[in-house]
């Protein structure tokens, strides 16, 4: 009997074994760390972590009976790393990219964007029609941020790398990068943080290739549970018009 109840304790501890040395998703059960950046649409008031996309989340999580999450606001490179090597990690807003494809587990998603590079609109010499044309510039970006990775996949070099995007934006007000990569909804919120008159800035060129949907994503050691229950609540408020509705009210 002895030998029997040993041969079941070493099975159970090799199986522990390989889930943790495989990297396997975990059980259900644990806080969901859900994560974000400051955007428009992603903001703290007090202590807590509001804005349409936040809305949205807390929404379907909610309807999944996925109750037991924590919403916090990190710098996006903290957050993005955190979402690449924890379980139970639900990053968003998130651009869903060839290369994130396979890193993450997507679960819906929330809204479209379109980027363009802004410049001082006193600034006629940086002169920018085309993407290449833009390659002689200093841009403004922030680590690890899709419109990061998507400039150096095009070849550009004179990149300098802060991370927040109102660090970037006082960079171009102070004229020490030339060109910032944003949203009109980025540009509007970054004038009132940094009390700068959006009229003084002009949009120069549209990112076509890097606009794209942003989703909310678990990290890939997350059950799939959790994610399936998650998109069929996003998508259900989708049908719904919910997401919409939630997402058209102004940050």
């Amino acid at each position: 009997m002895k030998n029997v109840f040993q041969a079941w304790s070493d099975a159970v501890a090799c199986g522990v074994f390989m889930v943790c040395a495989l990297g396997l998703p975990t059980v259900q059960g644990q806080t969901i760390q859900v994560v974000t950046e400051t955007t428009p649409y992603t903001y703290l008031k007090g202590d807590r972590v509001i804005g349409a996309a936040t809305e949205v989340v807390e929404k379907t999580l909610q309807s999944a009976g996925l109750t037991d999450f924590k919403i916090k606001i990190y710098p996006w490179a903290r957050a993005y790393d955190m979402a690449l090597k924890e379980p139970d990690v639900l990053i968003y807003l998130i651009a869903r990219t060839p290369v994130r494809e396979p890193q993450f587990k997507w679960a819906g998603e929330i809204m479209k964007i379109q980027y363009h590079l802004y410049r001082l609109r006193v600034r006629t010499e940086v002169d920018v029609k085309t993407l290449d044309e833009a390659k002689k510039y200093t841009i403004g970006v922030m680590r690890d941020d899709v419109r990061h990775q998507y400039l150096q996949s095009k070849g550009f070099t004179r990149l300098v790398v802060s991370a927040q995007w109102i660090d970037n934006f006082n960079k171009l007000i102070k004229r020490q990068v030339d060109l910032v990569p944003l949203t009109d909804d980025d540009a509007a919120t970054l004038c009132t943080q940094a009390h700068f008159d959006c009229a003084a800035l002009e949009r120069v060129l549209t990112l076509d290739e890097a606009s794209t949907g942003l989703y909310m994503a678990y990290s890939s050691l997350t059950a799939d549970e959790t994610v399936q229950k998650t998109s069929i609540a996003f998508d259900k408020l989708k049908a719904d018009g919910m997401v919409r509705k939630i997402m058209q009210i102004k940050p």
